[in-house]
């Protein structure tokens, strides 16, 4: 990997993105093919869980995920390397032995050290396979008519059998913004983190907050930072972006600077926002008064960028 790769976790997301085969999600002759290949690996998805008991995430083969869910519904994730890839959706119930022991997608955080070849290799899966899944869970009848829904398309279209209304997987923009004050690359240069009340005390983070209807993602930053905060946010950058399917969200990340210091908490979203100076940023994550989000987040890579360098402290929060 880069300097970049390492250094900036959620960068690691797409340095291995598989190819989604979309052209071939109504190829019924294909699936099979594929399903029958026994270099094929299955995860065994349900309500948004997979099981890491042991842990890592399994992969199996077809013949060992259709033993252990029956009924499932198979969902093509792709290819990579040459080896297809599937999910297998199945209800709680049918799963053999059980799931109280599965963990979703933020569970799976531990397994996904930057850095780690890992987080490369499983993550795009995870979150294809998982974002998915919490799609199919909140879509259960179509919006128009209430009318039942089939799946097409190996599991990225659902028809209702009613109106003939398709169903799509569903994203919401989010922004998540580093907001900084002062000479750029100065001592004295601050970043704007804030709070929630029922975060423990040491908690902090960058701001975010979703896109609105008709709304530039540039002006949903500066509109979220001030609702929060009452900071005024003047230039906005692009920074990067990163699927976060808890349950179906892409968070856009930017920078923006400032045009004013004086902070007022909305006192609903946000329970305290601060200025911290690089130096401030540091000594908190160094002396544990201070955890901010880490692992593949987006908003660890926005601190980083801003830390300039890896942060101190191995506190493993996730934003």
């Amino acid at each position: 990997m880069s300097r970049d790769e390492q250094s900036l976790p959620h960068v690691a997301l797409s340095v291995r993105a598989h190819n989604r085969e979309a052209l071939h999600r109504t190829d019924a002759a294909w699936l099979d093919e594929q399903w029958a290949d026994p270099a094929t690996r299955v995860l065994v998805v349900s309500g948004g869980r997979v099981d890491a008991t042991g842990g890592t995430v399994p992969w199996l083969t077809p013949t060992e995920a259709a033993a252990l869910a029956p009924h499932g519904e198979r969902l093509l994730l792709g290819q990579r390397d040459g080896r297809t890839r599937f999910a297998l959706l199945a209800e709680r119930d049918d799963v053999v032995g059980g799931t109280d022991d599965w963990v979703g997608l933020r569970g799976l955080f531990g397994l996904l050290a930057p850095g780690d070849e890992t987080a490369a290799d499983e993550a795009p899966w995870l979150f294809h396979a998982i974002g998915l899944a919490e799609w199919r869970r909140s879509h259960r009848f179509c919006p128009r008519c209430g009318g039942g829904l089939t799946s097409y398309a190996a599991g990225h279209e659902l028809r209702c059998g009613d109106c003939g209304r398709s169903q799509f997987p569903r994203t919401d923009p989010a922004v998540i913004m580093t907001i900084t004050v002062g000479e750029p690359g100065s001592d004295d240069e601050a970043v704007l983190l804030g709070r929630q009340a029922k975060w423990p005390a040491t908690q902090w983070s960058s701001l975010a907050g979703f896109c609105e209807p008709g709304e530039t993602l540039e002006d949903a930053v500066r509109r979220e930072t001030y609702e929060e905060t009452g900071v005024r946010v003047g230039e906005v950058s692009y920074f990067g972006s990163q699927p976060w399917p808890l349950p179906a969200s892409l968070m856009v990340a930017f920078t923006g600077r400032a045009t004013s210091r004086e902070i007022h908490v909305d006192g609903a979203e946000i329970e305290d926002a601060r200025w911290f100076t690089r130096a401030q940023l540091r000594a908190g994550l160094e002396d544990g008064t201070l955890t901010v989000p880490r692992s593949v987040s987006i908003s660890a890579s926005l601190l980083t960028a801003f830390h300039g360098g890896p942060l101190p402290g191995g506190d493993v929060w996730r934003r």
